[in-house]
């Protein structure tokens, strides 16, 4: 099925809202808590901050994952995307109190790690079910539908909520106007939970004659189960590796290119100025990303899932040259771009490369597992790319780092020998 008749489809639609409006809220909320903690005026945003906040987010849920997915296999997931957009919509009305009062440190990091975890479980869940609800000739185009248009979402969601702040910023003080984003994000949240109603009990399954009892020893098995899986299916594993490696690599850049705008790009004392000038270039990533959808598609029938996998990794190391070459605005909406251009057709086709390899049984664990690999990536990123940047932000060693370990990850980890060019 093409885009349209996806779009169309009864079942797949209904799977779409829930993601797309969680997505979309995703935007709102993310881009609150980048004013309050980035581009406040009476806080100096370094690349150190911004990397450990990352890892303070991240990385707990790494630890956990692979139990989340033991229970996407064990119970409803339309009662985990359910009870789990319930829950993030009551937590950020407590996120919201503490950033109404200006609160910082431990209590505002423990209630936004919670909300982030609870983020994971959810996209986990969303992506575990989505072949349920369409045929495997339709996966390709499916996760780009799903994933693409989420990640446009959130982008869209980022612009709506810089718009509104800056609109309720000439009326409220500074704490108060993104207080309002948190509150107007938990109503989004509630939405999704409302939506989620719209799906049978299991519907993204798992199917009901391999519902069984959890327990913590349980989830211990099951996490050895889902490696074994990947070790059987390397190159799922592979294209999981190297997707984590892109995500990694992507948040060096993004770090780099906030940077560049609080700092250098614009007057370090009119933040908002920085908060506008970022959200410029990540909304040009957000069209690489969109764009990268309707590609996908067209790159696998052409080339196949593995070859067009190694193609848009190596595409995206030529891309971080770009940057390499002189840091200005221009050149970093070009690589910001670029990046998410490949990068996204790298993400859609891995998806659907996983699911058609990973039977309902694991697929919950096995994403889970994913999102592991892919947030160790994201905190490792941010973490080398801290040490490495200055606070301007003008650096041609990071962006030649990353796009260094996009190649040698297209050659090792990709190499033709052991991720052969299968159709």
């Amino acid at each position: 099925m093409g885009f349209v008749e996806l779009l169309k489809h009864p079942r797949f639609s209904r799977l779409l809202a829930i993601r797309w409006s969680g997505q979309a809220t995703d935007g709102i909320f993310q881009s609150a808590l980048a004013s309050f903690v980035l581009f406040s005026p009476d806080r100096q945003a370094n690349a150190l901050n911004a990397a450990l906040g990352f890892a303070v987010v991240l990385l707990p849920y790494s630890a956990v994952g692979p139990f989340v997915g033991t229970v996407l296999d064990r119970v409803s997931r339309q009662r985990v995307l359910l009870f789990a957009n319930l829950f993030r919509a009551l937590n950020l009305l407590i996120v919201a109190l503490l950033i109404f009062s200006g609160t910082t440190g431990i209590p505002l990091t423990l209630v936004v790690l919670i909300a982030f975890g609870i983020n994971r479980l959810i996209l986990a869940a969303l992506s575990a079910g989505l072949p349920l609800l369409t045929d495997a000739e339709s996966l390709i185009t499916a996760n780009a539908m799903a994933v693409t248009g989420g990640s446009v979402l959130v982008v869209v969601g980022g612009g709506v909520g810089v718009g509104i702040r800056a609109f309720v910023n000439s009326l409220a003080i500074a704490n108060h106007a993104d207080a309002l984003l948190i509150l107007i994000a938990s109503v989004g949240y509630l939405c999704a939970a409302i939506l989620s109603t719209r799906l049978y009990r299991y519907e993204i399954g798992p199917q009901k004659h391999k519902i069984e009892t959890t327990s913590f020893s349980q989830g211990l098995k099951d996490m050895r189960e889902g490696f074994t899986f990947l070790a059987v299916h390397s190159d799922a594993a592979r294209g999981i590796l190297a997707t984590a490696v892109h995500r990694g690599g992507l948040t060096a850049l993004t770090l780099t290119g906030l940077l560049l705008e609080r700092n250098t790009f614009n007057n370090p004392a009119l933040p908002e100025n920085g908060l506008r000038g970022f959200g410029f270039a990540i909304s040009f990533a957000g069209v690489g990303v969109f764009l990268g959808a309707f590609l996908a598609p067209y790159g696998v029938s052409k080339l196949g899932r593995h070859r067009w996998i190694r193609f848009s990794l190596f595409m995206s190391s030529v891309s971080c040259l770009v940057l390499a070459a002189a840091q200005s605005q221009v050149t970093l909406i070009i690589t910001a771009f670029l990046v998410s251009f490949f990068g996204q057709n790298l993400k859609v086709t891995n998806d659907a490369l996983v699911q058609s390899k990973i039977d309902d049984y694991f697929r919950g664990r096995v994403f889970a597992v994913y999102d592991v690999f892919v947030n160790i990536a994201i905190v490792s990123g941010g973490l080398i790319a801290a040490l490495l940047l200055p606070k301007s932000g003008i650096s041609v060693l990071v962006p030649l780092c990353v796009g260094g370990v996009y190649v040698l990850t297209v050659l090792r980890l990709l190499r033709r020998s052991v991720f052969p060019p299968i159709k």
